[in-house]
């Protein structure tokens, strides 16, 4: 919706000098100097949005199994709570996400009788599994234990993933001043503002 907005911005110079009588368009089109600024307008537009695109693709996609980790703990915690193993439950879950890979190795190694933590560490590599699989760990003796951590530990998890998504949004709004300052604003004048005064002076060197 910015790239749109910003996109526009010359087509809005155009319109006011319409408003005020100059046919903007027939100047950048029909005198060298204006044929200049559309050109050098097109260019910065183009840079503009090659330079935002770039701002939006900069970060780095995040893996599907680490976005199922909040969901996977809430699933795991309800369906602890009602008395199924964990073992059990852990395959259950398994079944319903993404993160099902991961988690049926968990699953599969509690049920070979694994300690927790080498059944467990199939989650390691996830940023913020680690209080999951202590907690589990812990409570390897206890579902029900565990089911009241592991809704705990998903709502922390998805408090943090929320002040993450704060953080690249307002990341991305600071990054987004250098092209509308450099191109899209310039882009503008070029467009919109050369053209009237290009006119205004033809007009006044009759």
């Amino acid at each position: 919706m910015t790239a749109v907005l910003l996109l526009v911005l010359p087509a809005g110079g155009v319109a006011l000098g319409h408003f005020i009588g100059v046919d903007s368009v027939a100047v950048l089109l029909r005198t060298p100097i204006g044929g200049a600024c559309a050109l050098a307008a097109a260019s910065l537009q183009l840079a503009g949005l090659l330079w935002v695109r770039r701002i939006a693709v900069a970060r780095p996609p995040r893996d599907r199994h680490q976005r199922d980790l909040p969901l996977a703990a809430e699933l795991l915690g309800a369906v602890l709570r009602v008395g199924v193993p964990v073992d059990h439950g852990v395959l259950a879950v398994a079944r319903a996400l993404p993160l099902g890979e991961r988690l049926t190795r968990v699953g599969r190694a509690l049920r070979l009788g694994a300690a927790p933590a080498e059944a467990w560490r199939h989650l390691a590599d996830l940023d913020g599994a680690q209080r999951l699989i202590t907690a589990a760990i812990r409570s390897a003796g206890s579902g029900a234990a565990l089911a009241a951590t592991l809704r705990r530990i998903a709502g922390d998890l998805r408090a943090a993933e929320a002040d993450r998504a704060e953080a690249r949004a307002r990341r991305a709004a600071v990054l987004l001043v250098l092209p509308l300052g450099l191109c899209f604003l310039p882009a503008f004048v070029l467009a919109g503002l050369a053209p009237v005064v290009i006119a205004v002076v033809g007009q006044l060197s009759q």
